[in-house]
């Protein structure tokens, strides 16, 4: 998989030095995967969650680090392209804002 932006990820864990480790491992596990669907990424992340958006869209979201950090991705599986959307603390996740 080819994972877009990992700019993303190093500006979480630029505010939150934790994250780093899990988000690391969750990119070199990505960029060495060939997933074809959730079931798949699920193999990985046991875990990981299709959810629907306002405007339908379906968006993987990813448990990190033990629960305490959401990553919300778009998956192509027919490019093997993952776009990183966002990532959010346990409260920003609940808060929602993110589906808009």
């Amino acid at each position: 998989m080819r994972v877009i932006s990992l700019k993303l990820l190093r500006d979480f864990w630029q505010r939150y030095p934790d994250a780093e480790r899990p988000l690391r491992q969750w990119y070199k596990t990505t960029i060495q995967a060939r997933w074809s669907s959730l079931q798949d990424a699920r193999r990985a992340y046991p875990h990981a969650d299709g959810v629907q958006t306002e405007n339908g869209e379906t968006l993987i979201v990813f448990n990190i680090g033990g629960n305490k950090y959401r990553l919300i991705a778009r998956i192509r599986y027919d490019c093997q392209l993952i776009n990183v959307r966002a990532v959010l603390t346990h409260r920003q996740y609940a808060d929602g804002n993110w589906r808009d």
